[in-house]
């Protein structure tokens, strides 16, 4: 994702909402259905769902039945800031569960939309599922981890109707804390916070999965089906919870779009240093009195100062004892079934700062970064093959940063469990809401498979009609993924393990995808792994 400026920075801070949602207008105890058990199919009416903190009634669409603003863990405000996620409150009476929560605060300015109401209480997840189910309905859950550089984004932007209604699942998206509040690592915290500091935000995260196996059964889901999911630092999420011993049986399968397993993690004790020197940027510089300092922090304080803390999850407390490669090679990680990809382009969005590069500037960029790499580099990404310069150095820059590093990983997953490899390669996909280079393609680049897998609302314009062939293939092939741990499905091309001939589906528009063996040369992965 693209990263703002000092400037950017302070603005945002200075514009940093906070609202509460909270548990208000509920409905009367009298109100109450005389038998409202597990799944309420009365399609006369909204459906009512019994969960753990209380009743609450959805919303009936004619195709899929939706439950917004669900909490699945206390507000994290004042003492439970920098604090692992508590249960959340219950309530008498029905909650309406028409209205989705705000967003986490924001610590980078390009994860929503201008409008989006933004706010520490945040921690609530939306349900959807399909319209007509049996009353002993047990459909596949998939639970959504949104992406955004753990430091942006929201779970509210990814609709799930759609694809629940389309392949007969339960689609969940949900909110975590960003940036400090999900990530600050302090000797202070970490003794007071039980498995360490430095991972509230996988915390929140697992807090989601202990909420999905309370409740979904009563929604028609089932609790011994589900699979997560999340792209660019939400697949870095997955890749966490794989490793994650307070995870396993919480989920059975795996999905990482645009990220690493095996990608370097900050240590604890690394990051409790620079939260030192963080908390010191805040005014929280007496140590008997640091925790409640920080608990007291204005917000826009915190995001103003983000860059002086290591972010992302931290490796070496209780929660997150052992980095991916340590616990894949001893055999300790939570073995699942994986589906993993990228798209063909990556860099074209997270290197919108490179645009209006010069012919020579691409050169000077590629002899300063690869060094006596260069002339190789510049043989197999001649300027003649790209559209400009900008579209040359962002292919070199997506092949020896992410899409070899992916296969990588792909080739080591297979290795011990299933896996699935693809490829998203539609050269004329929209991009993100606010993500444009004038007079260059932006098409293809980071996050552009997510306005095809979901009810997307930050894409820059609707899919066309070939688009939401393609779209609907995706939903469909990741929905048999969760449904049986294998994505094929009727009237589409075969997808089989990557195996030994390091199979990848290309996933091409108007219901042209199809199966390639090449994309390891179309990349150039033997020169960037040499």
């Amino acid at each position: 994702m693209r990263f703002p400026s000092k400037h950017q920075l302070s603005a945002m801070a200075a514009a940093v909402t906070v609202l509460t949602v909270g548990a208000s207008a509920l409905l009367p105890a009298a109100t109450v259905p005389a038998a409202v058990t597990g799944v309420d199919q009365a399609r006369g009416g909204d459906p009512v769902i019994k969960t753990t903190s209380g009743l609450v009634r959805g919303v009936g669409k004619p195709s899929y039945d939706e439950f917004l603003g669900l909490p699945y863990a206390a507000p994290p405000l004042r003492e439970l800031r920098f604090a692992p996620p508590a249960a959340p409150a219950s309530w008498q009476g029905i909650r309406p569960a028409d209205r989705q929560s705000p967003a986490c605060v924001q610590f980078e300015p390009t994860g929503v939309r201008e409008e989006q109401p933004i706010s520490e209480d945040c921690l609530y997840l939306d349900v959807y599922r399909p319209a007509q189910l049996a009353k002993n309905a047990k459909l596949p859950v998939m639970v959504w981890f949104h992406g955004g550089g753990s430091t942006q984004g929201t779970g509210v932007i990814y609709g799930g109707g759609t694809p629940a209604a389309m392949t007969n699942t339960i689609v969940i998206s949900i909110n975590y804390r960003l940036g400090a509040l999900g990530f600050l690592a302090h000797p202070a915290l970490s003794a007071v916070t039980p498995g360490g500091s430095g991972n509230y935000a996988r915390m929140d995260q697992l807090k989601s999965l202990q909420w999905v196996r309370d409740n979904i059964a009563n929604f028609g889901g089932d609790p011994g089906n589900v699979t997560i999911y999340g792209q660019s630092a939400g697949g870095g999420s997955v890749c966490d919870m794989l490793v994650m011993p307070t995870a396993k049986g919480l989920f059975h399968k795996a999905i990482v779009e645009s990220s690493v397993c095996g990608a370097n993690r900050t240590t604890l004790a690394a990051g409790e240093q620079t939260g030192v020197k963080f908390a010191q940027s805040v005014g929280c510089t007496d140590n008997a009195t640091v925790v409640a300092c920080l608990r007291k922090a204005w917000p826009g304080t915190l995001v103003s100062n983000q860059a002086n803390y290591s972010g992302g999850s931290k490796v070496g407390g209780e929660l997150l004892p052992k980095t991916f490669r340590q616990a894949f090679d001893d055999g300790s990680w939570n073995a699942v079934p994986v589906l993993t990809g990228n798209t063909k382009s990556e860099n074209r969005l997270t290197s919108t700062a490179l645009a209006g590069i010069t012919e020579q500037g691409y050169y000077d960029l590629v002899g300063k970064t690869y060094g006596a790499k260069a002339d190789g580099v510049l043989r197999l990404y001649p300027l003649s093959k790209f559209k400009s310069p900008w579209d040359a150095i962002t292919q070199v820059q997506t092949d020896s940063q992410r899409a070899c590093a992916n296969d990588q990983s792909a080739q080591l997953l297979a290795t011990k469990v299933p896996t699935y490899r693809y490829e998203f390669n539609d050269p004329t996909s929209p991009t993100l809401y606010g993500f444009r280079v004038p007079g260059e393609d932006v098409s293809n680049g980071h996050s552009a498979e997510l306005a095809y897998l979901f009810d997307f609302t930050l894409g820059e314009r609707p899919l066309t009609k070939a688009q939401e062939k393609l779209s609907g293939q995706m939903m469909r092939y990741w929905a048999a993924f969760a449904h049986n741990g294998n994505p094929n499905v009727q009237n589409a091309p075969t997808w089989p393990l990557y195996g030994a001939a390091h199979n990848v589906m290309q996933l091409r528009t108007a219901g042209a995808s199809q199966l390639i063996t090449t994309y390891e040369a179309d990349h150039n992965c033997a020169f960037w792994l040499s």
